[in-house]
C-alpha cells in the first residue's frame, strides 16, 4: 500500500496520482476563505472546527496570502471565527481550548501582516468588528484570565501567554497597538502575579509572565494613565516580588553562564548577576566580540522593577548562598527558554550592546539613588562573594582568584564602576555610557557623605582609574572633541575629586586613607597640571569650548593649591636630607606635617545631584528599546513556541 506523506494541508501519496487530497481541517479554512457563511450547509461547522488539529502555517498563510481589498471580503467570516475561538475558550473539553488558542494565534499574526501594508483597514474591525469589539474582547480577556488562574493544564496557560504575547507584540510599536486598549480595561496583571507567586507556575511560566509584564507596562506610558503601571508601584507581596526577582536572576545567571562557560562557580543572585552583565557587556578591543544573546526583555523588567516598585529593592538580598539565606532551593528554580523570548541574536553591531549596557547602568543609577536600597548595599552586617567578569587586557593577567572577599555589595558596584572605566578607552568611546558611570559613583559617595558611612573600600583603585580617564581625555582631544563634549565628563570626574578633598574626612576608612588621596594627586600632579593647560588654554578662545572648559579650570582650584602647596615642601624635605627620590611613606610624612598651613576654597553644590527622570531624558531610548523586544518576542514565538505536538500528547483523549 502506498505510504502517505503530509505537507503544507496536503495529504498525497508517494506514488503517482491524480490529485493531492486536502486534509480536513484545510477544506473547513477554504470555507471560511469565501463569501458564504460556512454554517448554513453545515449548522455543526464550528463545533467540529475545533476538533480538528490547528493548521498554523496553512492558515496563516492564507491570511497572509490576500490583498487588503480581498480579506475585507470575507471579513464577516473572519468576525465570526474570532468570535467563535472566544466561545471555545469556555468548553469543558480542553482540545477545543487549545485549537481555539492556536487558531486565535493565526488569525491575529496573519491579520497583522495585512496591517503592516497601505490597505488602511484596522486590526480591530478586520478581527472582530467595531460594534463587537468592546464585549468580545472583554469576553477574551476573562476567558484568559481565568485559565490563568485555574489549577488546569500548564500548557493551557502556557498556550495563553503565548497568545497575549502574540497579542501585545502584533505591531512593532506597541503603543500604536489599539487592541492593547482592552487589554488595559480587562486587566490580567493579578493573574500575572499569581503566576510569579506559585513555585510550580512561576517555574513553568515565569519567564513569559515576566516579560508580558514588561511590554504591558510601556504600553503609552507617557500619554496615558497605564494600570500596569499602578499596580505594579504599589505591589508589596514578598512572595511575588521574590517570585519577578527569581525568574529574572535566573535569565541574567543563564546569561553569564553561556558568556564565562568555563567558569564551575555560578552566582546566585541576581544583583550579582547584573553587574557581572554590565561588565561583559562591552569589549575594548574590536576583534573580540561578545558571541552570546543579550536579553534585553529581562533587562527591561528588572529596570521597570526597580524604577516603579521601592518594595522590590527588598529581593536585592536575596538568593544569595553567602549570607545562608537560601544554601538549598526552597523552591523550583525557573526555566528560561532555549531561545528566550526578546533576545538579541549574537550580533558583529555593537548597538544592541550599547543598549543592554545603557540599561544596566539606567537600573543601577535608580538603585544608587533609593535611599532603602543604599541602607543595603552600605550594610556591614550583610556581605557577599560577587564574582565579576573582568576583561582580558594586554597589561593585566586575567584574574583566577576564587577566594573572593566577604563586602558590602557597594564594593561590587564600585568595583564594576572602575573596572568599566579602565577598560573602555578606546576610539569608540562610549561617552554616554562613562557619564553614567560617573554619576553612579557619585551618589554612592553622597550618600555616604549624608549618612557617614565609612566604607573599607580601596579607594585608589578608583583614584588611579579616573586619573587615568583624564589622561586618555588629554591624550586624545582632538578625535574627540570631533564627536563628545569631553568638558562634561572631565569636570565630573574632578568634582568626585573634590568630593574626597571636602567631606572625605567624613567618609574615608580611616585618617590614612586622607592622606592616601593626597598622595595620589601629588604623585599624579602632571595629569592635572596639564589638563588644566589644556582647559585654559581653550577658556581664554573665543570658540565652542570655552564655557565648558572654563568650568573646569575652576573646579580644578583646591586641586592645584594642594599640588602648589606641597610639591615645594617635598622638594624641600628632598634637599635637606639630600634623597633624590623619595618613597610613598617619607611624602606621606611630608604631607601630615603640613596639613595646617593649606588653605582651600569651599566648593558648593558638590553632594548635590539631578535626579533620575525617564520620561524627560530616556523616553526615545525606550521607545527603541521596546520596539526592538517587541520585534524579537514576535520573531523567537513564530518559531519555536506555538508548536501543538505536546500540547495534544496531554489531552489526548475528550471525555
Amino acid at each position: 500500500m502506498a505510504q502517505t506523506e503530509k505537507k503544507g494541508g496536503l495529504l498525497r501519496k508517494s506514488s503517482a496520482s491524480k490529485k493531492p487530497l486536502k486534509e480536513k481541517v484545510v477544506l473547513m479554512y477554504d470555507e471560511i476563505f469565501t463569501t458564504e457563511d460556512p454554517s448554513k450547509c453545515n449548522p455543526r461547522f464550528w463545533e467540529e472546527l475545533f476538533l480538528m488539529k490547528v493548521n498554523l502555517e496553512y492558515l496563516e498563510g492564507k491570511l497572509e496570502a490576500l490583498d487588503g481589498e480581498e480579506l475585507m471580503k470575507i471579513k464577516d467570516n473572519i468576525n465570526c471565527l474570532f468570535q467563535h475561538c472566544i466561545q471555545a475558550l469556555g468548553e469543558e473539553h480542553p482540545i477545543r481550548v487549545v485549537n481555539a488558542l492556536q487558531t486565535l494565534c493565526a488569525l491575529i499574526r496573519g491579520v497583522h501582516q495585512k496591517n503592516k501594508s497601505t490597505s488602511g483597514f484596522d486590526i480591530i474591525n478586520m478581527l472582530v468588528g467595531f460594534d463587537k469589539a468592546e464585549l468580545c474582547m472583554k469576553n477574551l480577556m476573562e476567558s484568559l484570565d481565568s485559565l490563568l488562574c485555574a489549577e488546569g493544564s500548564e500548557s493551557l496557560k502556557s498556550l495563553c501567554l503565548k497568545l497575549l504575547l502574540c497579542l501585545v507584540t502584533v505591531t512593532d510599536n506597541i503603543s500604536q497597538n489599539t487592541i492593547l486598549e482592552y487589554v488595559m480595561i480587562n486587566s490580567i496583571f493579578e493573574a500575572i502575579l499569581q503566576i510569579l507567586s506559585s513555585p510550580l507556575s512561576r517555574r513553568e511560566h515565569g519567564y513569559d509572565a515576566v516579560v508580558l509584564l514588561a511590554l504591558l507596562v510601556n504600553y503609552r506610558k507617557y500619554e496615558s494613565v497605564n494600570p500596569y503601571i499602578v499596580k505594579l508601584s504599589i505591589v508589596d507581596d514578598e512572595a511575588t516580588l521574590n517570585g519577578m526577582g527569581l525568574v529574572i536572576a535566573q535569565a541574567l545567571s543563564e546569561y553569564n553562564r553561556q558568556y564565562k562557560d568555563k567558569e564551575e562557580e555560578h552566582q546566585s543572585g541576581f544583583f550579582s548577576a547584573l553587574t557581572n552583565m554590565v561588565g561583559s557587556m562591552f569589549i575594548a578591543d574590536a576583534d573580540e566580540k561578545i558571541s552570546v544573546q543579550t536579553n534585553e526583555a529581562i533587562l527591561l523588567a528588572l529596570y521597570e522593577a526597580v524604577h516603579l516598585n521601592r518594595n522590590f529593592i527588598t529581593v536585592l538580598a536575596q538568593s544569595h548562598p553567602e549570607m545562608g539565606l537560601m544554601t538549598t532551593p526552597t523552591s523550583p528554580i525557573p526555566t528560561t527558554p532555549v531561545t528566550p523570548l526578546g533576545t538579541t541574536p549574537p550580533s558583529s553591531d555593537d548597538e544592541h550592546r550599547l543598549h543592554s549596557g545603557k540599561l544596566c547602568l539606567i537600573i543601577l543609577t535608580c538603585i544608587a539613588e533609593d535611599q532603602y536600597a543604599n541602607a543595603f548595599l552600605h550594610d556591614d552586617n550583610m556581605n557577599f562573594r560577587v564574582n565579576l567578569h573582568r576583561m582580558p587586557m594586554r597589561h593585566r593577567k586575567k584574574a583566577a582568584d576564587k577566594n573572593l572577599p566577604c563586602r558590602p555589595l557597594v564594593c561590587a558596584v564600585l568595583d564594576l564602576m572602575v573596572e568599566f572605566i579602565v577598560t573602555h578607552m578606546m576610539k569608540e568611546f562610549p561617552m554616554d555610557l562613562y557619564v553614567r558611570c560617573i554619576q553612579i559613583v557619585h551618589k554612592l559617595l553622597c550618600y555616604q557623605k549624608k549618612c557617614r558611612v565609612r566604607l573599607h573600600y580601596t579607594w585608589r583603585e578608583l583614584w588611579s582609574a579616573l586619573i587615568n580617564l583624564l589622561k586618555f581625555l588629554m591624550s586624545n582631544e582632538t578625535v574627540l572633541l570631533a564627536k563628545h563634549n569631553i568638558f562634561t565628563l572631565a569636570f565630573m570626574v574632578v568634582n568626585l575629586f573634590n568630593m574626597f578633598i571636602t567631606y572625605g574626612d567624613t567618609f574615608l576608612p580611616t585618617p590614612s586613607s586622607y592622606d592616601e588621596l593626597y598622595y595620589e594627586i601629588i604623585r599624579m600632579h602632571q595629569n592635572f597640571d596639564n589638563l588644566y593647560s589644556m582647559v585654559l588654554r581653550l577658556s581664554t578662545n573665543a570658540g565652542q569650548w570655552k564655557e565648558p572648559a572654563s568650568k573646569v579650570t575652576h573646579a580644578l582650584v583646591n586641586i592645584r593649591a594642594i599640588i602648589n602647596h606641597f610639591n615645594p615642601k617635598i622638594e624641600s624635605y628632598a634637599a635637606v636630607n639630600h634623597i633624590s627620590q623619595l618613597s610613598e611613606d617619607q611624602v606621606l610624612e611630608v604631607v601630615r606635617s603640613n596639613y595646617d598651613t593649606l588653605t582651600l576654597k569651599l566648593q558648593d553644590g558638590l553632594d548635590q545631584y539631578e535626579r533620575y527622570s525617564e520620561q524627560h531624558k530616556e523616553a526615545a531610548f525606550f521607545k527603541e528599546l521596546v520596539r526592538s523586544i517587541s520585534i524579537n518576542v514576535r520573531k523567537n514565538l513564530a518559531f519555536n513556541t506555538l508548536s501543538q505536538e505536546l500540547l495534544l500528547k496531554e489531552f489526548s483523549t475528550i471525555s
